[in-house]
């Protein structure tokens, strides 16, 4: 097992020099494909580079100076151990997503290849990384496709607004969020222009809202609380008129059984609805819902008998 700060470089800026002035003393590395506290599994594919390797090895890791000056949460893997030529081991560093590296200094750095780092890995045995790759690449392509059907969502002239607010998020966490927050005003701003009456508006709103319901990812991503967001800030008696005084879509339920269900309406108005919207939203559910509705219903929600 190795020990996070047992070895490696924690102060300064990660440079690729300072990289490779480990690497030149290295007489072997090891890069075992699990975390730090697992490169002791028998059960672990590892390499051993030693060699003229040891000098492709280090190109490959050639980083970006300075760092991202943060740290991913993660463990991350492969695990790389540098040992000297009497075997001890003077470094100890971790890929993150295939993309970053530990251990150079006190931040994360960015590979400035790691895709080229992934093949010379898979060349050696080493598949994980490369699988690894594939299936963020798909996750992130299909976040995308999610992100992209939420813009085609919105009401009819706020297509440029709502992709405003769901721009992806930056490296800049704070100027990311600020940017964010100026996008929700705008878009409040320009709903509330072009659907200035309340329940006409709580409707398209809740059209809107429903969308992410029936997203195989589930959850809410920070452009659904955007919409979601609005609809707490409406009048909640008109919220249950504009589901009662004209029959909704079942989109609209959809909206309804997200917002019914979120912890921020439930602290404030409790989980009982009036008559015949209760009825009305179970047997939507029960006909029609997801597992998350499904979920909820059983639990209590939407004025339900719990039944776990």
């Amino acid at each position: 097992m190795i020990y996070k700060g047992a070895v490696g470089m924690a102060e300064g800026a990660p440079t690729t020099a300072r990289l490779r002035e480990v690497l030149n003393r290295a007489g072997r590395v090891v890069i075992v494909e699990g975390p730090p506290a697992e490169v002791d599994s028998a059960d672990l594919a590892r390499i051993v580079v030693t060699g003229a390797e040891i000098v492709d090895l280090a190109r490959l890791l050639a980083i970006v100076d300075g760092g991202t000056g943060d740290q991913c949460r993660c463990d991350g893997w492969p695990t790389i151990m540098v040992h000297d030529v009497d075997g001890e081991l003077i470094a100890c560093w971790t890929l993150h997503h295939q993309s970053g590296l530990r251990g150079i200094g006190n931040c994360d750095a960015d590979l400035r290849d790691g895709p080229a780092l992934t093949e010379w890995l898979a060349e050696r045995g080493l598949t994980g990384s490369r699988e690894a790759q594939s299936a963020l690449a798909a996750q992130e392509a299909e976040a995308e496709r999610r992100r992209m059907r939420w813009i085609q969502a919105a009401p009819a002239g706020l297509s440029e607004a709502a992709a405003d607010v769901a721009h992806p998020q930056g490296r800049d966490l704070e100027a990311w969020s600020r940017r964010l927050q100026d996008a929700k005003d705008r878009l409040a701003t320009l709903v509330r222009h072009r659907c200035p009456g309340a329940v006409e508006r709580i409707r398209v709103l809740l059209a809107w809202a429903g969308i992410p319901s029936r997203e195989s990812t589930g959850g809410l991503k920070w452009y659904d609380m955007a919409v979601q967001q609005q609809l707490l800030a409406e009048d909640p008696d008109l919220i249950l008129a504009a589901l009662t005084t004209r029959s909704p879509s079942p989109v609209q339920l959809d909206g309804a059984a997200a917002l019914f269900g979120s912890q921020e309406w439930i602290s404030v108005h409790g989980k009982q609805l009036p008559e015949p919207l209760r009825s009305m939203l179970i047997a939507h559910i029960q006909a029609e819902g997801t597992d998350a509705m499904r979920f909820r219903l059983r639990h209590g929600y939407y004025g339900a008998e719990r039944s776990v």
